[in-house]
């Protein structure tokens, strides 16, 4: 029998046993949603739904995972939740995509799994991984999954985009790769995980969909809805310009409609996380994404991009009309500034981000409709949350015109950050500045000058969003002392850091 060509049909079930096939005694779901990326349905109370093909005629599927219920996995632990139909196939790309389906299936059935989720949580989140190559995908594993393999505090992951470089073929070993952490990961669109040779919308993410689904969906986890986004937005070739640039950054207008739609779906003082490869106030098209959450009460988005950790605070000036400001956290690459600048011992490159902060990944924990952001560098300690800049040796006279930087990794506007000498006396209150990291500034005027150099020049330093300037008090006696700092972070949280210095 061969189905309607216009309407997919079919059932979301209960797999008791995990083996993604109904059988007897697994019931149908109902309320669940699935969607067909612009419309959304809702089981019926045999669990069964039904949506259109869009007009092209290819459509992806998904259904939005509910709470208390898992997606079956790959053998790299990445969620299985959607089903592409594409009859013919994608066309000939260099990095294949998806293969023919031929006809509609007469029923698509998604297999859910029941699971625990506790109202708290953590979720570990990688900015632009970003490896270029099978090398790269090794200082991954060695800086960053290696210390995660086995966690037990983390309910799932995801990447934010700019899941490898260019290179397609490189996904699958770096999926392996992040398999070993043992945890479901989820991933998100960036603008280098796209077939850049496509010439029609359609194909552009073919690749990406193979491997990981559809390029924008939904699912639940304990009470918060998150929304992965796509917004990479393709750009025909004719309306290319000089630059040739394939994308820019916004939402297109099915899938606009298809996030209204969801989101009403989702109760209105649920948490909305939206995830995203680039900021979301650099999109072109924000102000209509703000529309959708601003009469929310509770809502939190992240991305990454940008190669530095920021946290935004969006507000009525930057065009959100909301009664509160927008938290946007611009999040910590695990690739720092792309696998850059002079290799450690043992062989990977020290890749500190453009802000100067160390690469690494974030840990958020999800309480009370709130969002807890910690940063965590790669190999470091978990109390590793700023560097504190003086130089090392100083003369007794003229020591208050000595200035004192400290970066402090996760810091925000609201951050206060104060020193003194010793652990004694008053505390200095630190000015919050927008400058260059002057120790990333020294790394990278130090790097070798030459074409052969065993790895490759770090970018060009940022004016840091979490840097902060002070001197050291006058008067101090001649002999070694140190610098102690407290600095708050995003969350409130108070770091202490030390550093030692002589006075001569």
């Amino acid at each position: 029998m061969i189905a309607d060509e216009r309407l997919a049909v079919g059932t979301v079930f209960e797999d008791k046993n995990g083996n993604g096939i109904r059988e007897a005694g697994e019931r149908g779901l109902k309320g669940v949603v699935v969607s067909n990326q612009r419309e959304v349905g809702v089981t019926d109370g045999d669990g069964r739904w039904r949506l259109p093909l869009l007009d092209a005629g290819e459509t992806t599927f998904f259904v939005v995972k509910p709470r208390g219920y898992a997606p079956p996995l790959s053998a790299d632990r990445l969620p299985r939740f959607a089903y592409t139909h594409k009859p013919a196939g994608s066309a000939k790309l260099k990095f294949p995509g998806v293969a023919p389906t031929g006809p509609l299936p007469v029923s698509i059935d998604f297999a859910l799994s029941p699971q625990k989720e506790p109202d708290t949580f953590q979720a570990i989140f990688f900015g632009d991984t970003q490896p270029r190559d099978l090398k790269e995908v090794g200082y991954f594993k060695h800086d960053i999954v290696d210390e995660l393999i086995g966690t037990t505090e983390a309910k799932f992951g995801v990447t934010l985009g700019d899941i490898v470089f260019d290179d397609l073929s490189v996904m699958e070993p770096h999926n392996a790769a992040v398999a070993l952490i043992g945890l479901p990961w989820w991933n998100v669109i960036g603008n280098h995980d796209v077939n850049a040779d496509a010439l029609a919308r359609e194909e552009f993410d073919d690749t990406y969909n193979r491997i990981y689904g559809p390029g924008y969906f939904s699912f639940n986890y304990g009470p918060v809805h998150f929304v992965s986004l796509n917004n990479i937005n393709w750009v025909a070739p004719a309306d290319r310009g000089t630059n040739s640039a394939t994308w820019r950054a916004g939402l297109d207008a099915q899938q606009l409609v298809w996030l209204a739609r969801d989101l009403a779906e989702v109760p209105e003082k649920q948490l909305v996380v939206l995830m995203m490869h680039v900021p979301l106030n650099d999109m072109t098209n924000r102000a209509e994404v703000y529309r959708l959450l601003e009469k929310r009460p509770y809502s939190f988005s992240i991305s990454g991009h940008t190669h530095w950790h920021e946290h935004r605070i969006i507000r009525r000036e930057d065009g959100w009309l909301g009664a509160t400001p927008h938290h946007h956290v611009v999040n910590v690459t695990a690739c720092g500034s792309w696998w850059t600048g002079q290799p450690d011992e043992l062989g990977i490159p020290h890749t500190t981000m453009r802000d100067g902060a160390p690469n690494g990944y974030t840990v958020l924990t999800f309480k009370d409709r709130g969002v807890n952001v910690d940063f965590k560098a790669a190999r470091k300690p978990a109390n590793y949350q700023m560097n504190i800049m003086a130089p090392d040796t100083v003369a007794a006279a003229g020591t208050n015109a000595t200035p004192v930087y400290v970066n402090v990794f996760n810091g925000s506007e609201e951050s206060n950050v104060e020193l003194r000498l010793n652990n004694r006396g008053a505390w200095i209150k630190l000015t919050k500045v927008l400058e260059e990291d002057p120790a990333l500034a020294a790394a990278v005027a130090q790097e070798p000058k030459v074409v052969s150099a065993p790895f490759r020049a770090l970018s060009k330093p940022i004016k840091s969003p979490h840097l902060w300037r002070g001197t050291l008090p006058p008067g101090l006696p001649m002999g070694t002392h140190y610098i102690c700092v407290q600095a708050t972070d995003a969350n409130g949280k108070l770091h202490p850091a030390m550093r030692s210095i002589t006075v001569k």
